[in-house]
């Protein structure tokens, strides 16, 4: 909802023109969400679930609330590898809006102690135990073109990521510039 969207912003202190991703209980779902047709069969299931964001076109056929990041027509999308939160995925339906758990600018949380400052503002807190110290965040790939891969943000899975994508034969995409 575009209420939900907003509280994040507010609550984060982020500004609107920083886009949000969204969380999927199931790769199979992502087509709900955006165009995955052009993509070679398999593709996904090889990434996720795991560290990696995938950036795909929304399409006209997306059912996300428009609220959503207005102006881009591609949206990250996450399969974690945790089965708590993809259970809540499922269970809520549709697709969660997805960020860190901070204060916009200052450093990702690793345990529930790290963003305690933000408890008052949410509906919710979950234990889910300790990230390893250091992590580097998702790999974020941008796959909206047919045929090619540009890594956004090398995050804690590049090398492994970028195997896979080699495998199923998509070239980098190099800007020029």
């Amino acid at each position: 909802s575009s209420e939900a969207v907003n509280r994040i912003y507010d609550i984060k202190g982020r500004k609107h023109t920083s886009p949000l991703a969204i969380c999927v209980g199931d790769v199979s779902d992502i087509e709900h969400f955006a165009v995955t047709d052009h993509l070679p069969q398999g593709l996904l299931d090889s990434l996720l679930p795991g560290p990696v964001t995938i950036v795909l076109g929304r399409g006209e056929s997306s059912i996300l609330e428009k609220s959503l990041n207005p102006g881009l027509d591609s949206i990250g999308v996450r399969v974690p590898d945790s089965d708590f939160i993809r259970i809540i995925a499922r269970g809520s339906g549709s697709a969660l809006a997805l960020t860190s758990a901070n204060l916009s600018g200052q450093p990702s949380s690793v345990s529930i102690k790290d963003f305690e400052n933000l408890w008052e503002h949410c509906a919710y807190v979950y234990e889910g135990g300790v990230l390893p110290a250091g992590r580097a965040g998702s790999t974020v790939v941008d796959l909206t073109k047919p045929g090619k891969y540009r890594i956004l943000r090398p995050g804690s899975a590049k090398e492994e990521t970028v195997a896979i994508l080699e495998n199923y034969s998509l070239l980098e995409e190099v800007l020029s510039g």
